[in-house]
């Protein structure tokens, strides 16, 4: 299983203005913590897309080259690309070059975004939700198998035997799709034959199972070869040494973070009792010690009928940035071993 972390690159903001504070030292010091995750040995770093001033990375290509020269192994990804509201043609260009840059360590992960600010930006209406991605992830996977492309749809200008450069260095250049909870979903990265990333931030992750079936049951009724396929899990959690301070730390920023945006979407308040059931055993949350967060990555993989990557994401807890730096070094030499071991035997 690889082992590694998403981010947003959440930013610090003003309490009585909003305005976004130490924007410079925010960036280097997410590019440090690229750097430390590859030092650690983890095995892939996302970054999200999201256009909201309480994160930095509306332009995520930009900030994993910025990471492709400062790391040697780590593979670099986006966490998701919400390309329902994107150019295929310039996604894909985008991540070739940064296929290139990264000698050949680069991977996209693509979805519809959990968030809907990219819409209204860029000009979409949000009533074409699954029309939009349906038709630009089509585009997208003929841009990658092909070097010309003769393509037309209701939401782009058609393509005529246009070729598409520059080519990534890998041959095919790897796209995740990024799923919630919508069982077509599921069922459409298995038809197209893709590797799955799920997003588990709520809720008991032993649900998913019925899922991830749909996903497997669709690649094999499409004749894809069974060796390529692929379940990956995204999780908000963190590591410290003790599962008490891990509590400590990332429980209030936590809780602030989700009622901020339980507010914007009508969800309920969370409590510290709901908190402490989803960070018990079933729950989706990672919260802990290394050891008790290892057991609950390799219970989690068990339930879903096995995993083959686990991202952790920090960002919601309002981590100082020497706590997610060791949280890095803790998943990296104490909770990734562990769960790799247990693996072989």
């Amino acid at each position: 299983m690889e082992i590694g972390l998403d981010s947003f690159g959440s930013a610090v903001l003003d309490e009585n203005t909003g305005a976004v504070l130490h924007a410079e030292r925010s960036m280097t010091e997410l590019l440090d913590r690229i750097a430390h995750a590859d030092r650690m040995g983890l095995d892939v770093f996302g970054m999200g897309e999201h256009h909201r001033p309480d994160y930095f990375d509306s332009s995520p290509v930009t900030i994993l080259a910025a990471a492709a020269a400062r790391t040697e192994r780590i593979k670099l990804t986006s966490a998701v690309t919400v390309l329902s509201a994107a150019d295929p043609v310039r996604v894909f260009q985008a991540f070739a070059t940064l296929d290139l840059i990264s000698r050949g360590r680069t991977e996209m992960t693509v979805g519809r975004g959990s968030f809907i600010d990219a819409f209204p930006l860029f000009g979409y209406d949000l009533a074409h939700y699954d029309e939009l991605f349906t038709e630009k992830l089509d585009l997208l996977l003929q841009i990658r198998d092909n070097r010309r492309v003769t393509w037309s749809g209701r939401f782009r200008p058609a393509l005529n035997d246009q070729p598409i450069y520059p080519r990534p260095a890998q041959d095919p250049l790897p796209i995740w799709l990024g799923v919630g909870g919508t069982p077509a979903s599921f069922s459409r990265a298995g038809t197209l034959g893709l590797p799955l990333m799920v997003a588990v931030i709520g809720g008991e992750t032993h649900r998913f199972r019925p899922l991830v079936d749909r996903y497997r049951e669709a690649w094999h009724a499409a004749g894809h070869d069974p060796a390529g396929m692929r379940v990956g899990l995204h999780s908000l959690g963190y590591v410290a040494e003790t599962t008490e301070q891990a509590v400590e730390d990332f429980y209030p920023g936590h809780t602030r973070t989700m009622n901020k945006i339980g507010r914007e979407r009508g969800w309920r308040p969370q409590s510290r009792p709901h908190f402490d059931a989803q960070r018990g055993p079933l729950g989706a949350l990672l919260v802990g010690g290394p050891e008790e967060v290892a057991e609950k990555i390799l219970r989690h993989s068990e339930a879903l009928g096995g995993i083959d990557r686990l991202t952790f994401q920090m960002d919601s807890a309002e981590l100082s940035h020497q706590q997610r730096l060791r949280a890095i070094e803790l998943i990296g030499q104490e909770v990734a071993p562990r769960v790799k071991a247990a693996q072989f035997v």
